[in-house]
């Protein structure tokens, strides 16, 4: 599983031994109940608890998050996830990490076809499928294809700006002061700006980097596979990806919902 990550840091949190070497709101504030459509994703492994992720509710049933959290790795495969839909799960009613009240048990999971068969990076989209339907009374909802690459002008880049959600860490340190990691179970927003989209390096044309400091906040380890609405709308432009540093600064890697193949994949989930 580690392997295929060495070029970028991915957003997914390990929840019960340390944040792993790889990429929740930074800088951002309590989201409430503003979006309800987003819920925490947690995944087991060999039957214990072991990772979270964040995601975005389509439909009653379907979930839409990354690709690194959707995979069946042949390595480390997931034998079992669910999702809590309460805004503080720290403080809710329910068994986080386990089953329990506010929780809903995943059916299946699916990664991108191709998500498996080169860097995550190009094909980082996933949808889980629900045991039993959840309606949060809104829902997120796709772009249109192609319909970003407006954004690569210079205004476009200026005037453009998106709405983080999570539930991943507050806070990430290095390992001499992770004391100070900030990792509450709390949904989080923040409104980064776009820096780069349709450009060589990390991004291409399939992915964005999204702004990640003080100013604007950003995501972290744990907003993998959540969602960066476009501006206030319940757009998915895409979902949180990669980071650069394992502080969550600088910049965050969002893989675009807007490509033909991606709305391929997610359609016929939603049908």
């Amino acid at each position: 599983m580690k392997k295929r990550y060495i070029a970028v840091i991915i957003a997914i949190v390990l929840i019960l031994t340390v944040v792993i070497p790889a990429s929740a709101i930074t800088d951002g504030e309590l989201d409430n109940d503003r979006h309800p459509q987003v819920v925490l994703i947690l995944m087991e492994v060999g039957g214990q608890p072991m990772y979270r992720c964040s995601g975005t509710m389509l439909t009653p049933t379907v979930v839409l998050t990354a690709g690194h959290c959707a995979s069946n790795y042949p390595d480390e495969p997931f034998s079992d996830m669910r999702i809590f839909t309460e805004t503080d799960v720290d403080n809710g009613d329910n068994s986080y990490p386990y089953e329990g009240n506010n929780s809903i048990e995943v059916a299946e999971w699916h990664a991108h076809p191709n998500f498996e068969t080169g860097a995550f990076i190009y094909n980082d989209v996933g949808v889980l499928i629900l045991e039993e339907p959840y309606d949060p009374g809104v829902f997120g909802e796709l772009p249109e294809a192609d319909q970003l690459d407006a954004l690569k002008t210079k205004r476009g880049k200026q005037d453009t700006w998106f709405t983080a959600v999570g539930y991943g860490l507050q806070q990430s340190f290095p390992n001499a002061v992770d004391w100070k990691t900030q990792a509450d179970r709390i949904r989080y927003l923040a409104y980064p700006k776009l820096i780069q989209i349709n450009a060589p390096g990390f991004t291409g044309d399939f992915s964005m980097l999204l702004s990640n400091n003080p100013n604007t906040g950003g995501t972290c380890f744990g907003d993998s596979g959540g969602p960066n609405f476009l501006r206030d709308s319940n757009i998915v432009a895409g979902v949180t990806s990669f980071g650069i540093n394992g502080n969550c600064a600088g910049t965050g890697g969002v893989f675009r919902m807007d490509r033909q193949n991606v709305l391929d994949f997610v359609s016929p989930f939603l049908d």
